[in-house]
């Protein structure tokens, strides 16, 4: 499974931006996904998931009721909406795969999912 991100950019605090990450080489409804970051200095950390069927859904504290994840199998591509955009969310932003089902518990694991994609970056900046 080959993954590519797209849709980084520069964008104020309190703007908006979506993300997209398109799958190829797999069975797109067979992925569980998800959306990591790593900001300069930091480690890498875990932003948001979602199952098989795009009902468990997994956001980490700081961008619920910020951040919606969802997916479109029909064009095998899984998006972040990202509102609301702090200064604190600059980072690269990393999609993730892995074949089959994952439970809620492990979402956030970087170490559970199997592909990759390149990364892009996001800005937020006045």
């Amino acid at each position: 499974v080959q993954l590519q991100a797209f849709g980084g950019g520069l964008v104020q605090p309190g703007g908006s931006l979506r993300l997209s990450c398109v799958a190829s080489g797999g069975t797109f409804s067979n992925l569980a996904l998800a959306w990591f970051r790593q900001a300069p200095g930091k480690e890498r950390e875990s932003v948001s998931a979602l199952d098989l069927i795009g009902v468990t859904k997994y956001y980490r504290d700081s961008v619920k009721g910020r951040f919606t994840i969802s997916r479109d199998n029909a064009k095998n591509t899984v998006y972040p909406q990202m509102n609301s955009l702090k200064p604190e969310d600059t980072a690269i932003y990393y999609c993730a795969a892995r074949n089959g089902r994952i439970i809620s518990s492990y979402m956030s694991r970087a170490g559970v999912y199997d592909w990759w994609g390149q990364g892009t970056l996001v800005t937020v900046s006045s």
